[in-house]
């Protein structure tokens, strides 16, 4: 378990695995960050940094932070619906504990779990493009190596499961992302998938709580049994 994330998820950051919060590597971004904190100066308009220690096993990725969302408390996935069923579903199998209430401030710790974006500043309309994608690219691989215990990274959705690739050096035809699936990678990191939990999603039925919840319920169980195979 580790302390609450508006502290610590700043500054248990590695070298080089979060860009800086003046980051200009991608204009577009950049400029609507700029434009954003002269729109909305109480929210946090920055480079989201991780939430979660660095001992986990378990990392999830997902896109990017909403705009209302992960943009304004200054956490991954909290402030939006995202958010909600995330969180619900990580208390759910103990990978979290407290209360979850939208806010960085709320008192809820991860366990056992990190999490991180692809990209690390909102994008207008929740859409970066493929070159913001690769450019921060360098931040998502740094975030992975620096994670000594790291077992499992679960990917929200396909452009998660092709930043994760890249940042690993592996082409997106190595495996394909497919919900549920759960691919061995080399050296044995799992690479498992997921829908993104966001609203459309589940608002078109693409993603139900219970299709949600038996991915986290198999990593659940995988995990366990790392737990139990490495006491004997």
């Amino acid at each position: 378990m580790e302390t609450s994330p508006s502290s610590a998820a700043a500054s248990d950051a590695a070298p080089d695995s979060s860009p800086q919060e003046n980051c200009a590597f991608c204009p577009r971004l950049a400029d609507f960050r700029a434009a954003n904190s002269a729109r909305y100066p109480a929210f946090f308009n920055r480079p989201v940094p991780s939430f979660g220690s660095r001992e986990a096993r378990l990392l999830i990725v997902g896109l990017a932070p909403g705009l209302k969302g992960a943009n304004q408390t200054g956490r991954p996935f909290t402030g939006d619906y995202a958010g909600d069923l995330l969180y619900e579903t990580l208390l759910h199998f103990g990978f979290a504990e407290g209360t979850y209430d939208r806010h960085a401030d709320d008192g809820l710790t991860l366990s056992d779990c990190r999490i991180t974006n692809a990209v690390r500043c909102v994008p207008p309309e929740n859409k970066p493009t493929t070159p913001e994608i690769n450019s921060c690219n360098k931040f998502l691989g740094a975030e992975i190596r620096s994670l000594p215990n790291l077992k499992v990274v679960l990917c929200l959705g396909g452009i998660s499961h092709g930043a994760v690739l890249k940042s690993l050096g592996l082409k997106k035809s190595h495996c394909a992302f497919k919900h549920g699936a759960e691919h061995e990678l080399p050296g044995g990191l799992i690479l498992a998938d997921s829908y993104h939990c966001s609203r459309y999603n589940t608002n078109t039925g693409r993603l139900t709580t219970e299709m949600f919840r038996s991915v986290f319920q198999g990593l659940r169980a995988w995990l366990d049994q790392d737990v139990a195979d490495s006491t004997h």
